[in-house]
């Protein structure tokens, strides 16, 4: 398990355990977090569970995947600490990552 805080555009945090193995996407639908739709299920083939990583935790992320640039092109005002929630899987080394979402989702 790993804690995950998420904090809404409007400050509001929420902080959960998050299964290892999960996704952060998968995380905040299963703990009813505002402001990740996950329209696509996490199969990377929508932007709406666009979040931006803090910036101590974004270089201890895995790569990303192919394509996934491709998706945040399509997401609600991207920058370099962008990353879709649905392809961060949750371990050990990701226990305290912080994610901040954006004022809305595509």
């Amino acid at each position: 398990m790993a804690k995950v805080t998420y904090i809404e555009h409007s400050g509001q945090k929420h902080e959960i355990e998050v299964a290892n193995g999960l996704t952060v996407m998968e995380g905040a639908v299963q703990n009813d977090i505002p402001g990740i739709d996950a329209d696509c299920g996490g199969g990377m083939a929508c932007a709406t569970c666009h979040v931006y990583v803090k910036d101590d935790w974004f270089s201890k992320l895995p790569e990303k995947e192919n394509g996934e640039d491709d998706m945040l092109d399509q997401a609600y005002q991207p920058n370099s600490s962008s990353r879709l929630s649905c392809q961060i899987i949750i371990s050990e080394d990701l226990n305290g990552l912080v994610v901040h979402l954006p004022e809305k989702q595509v």
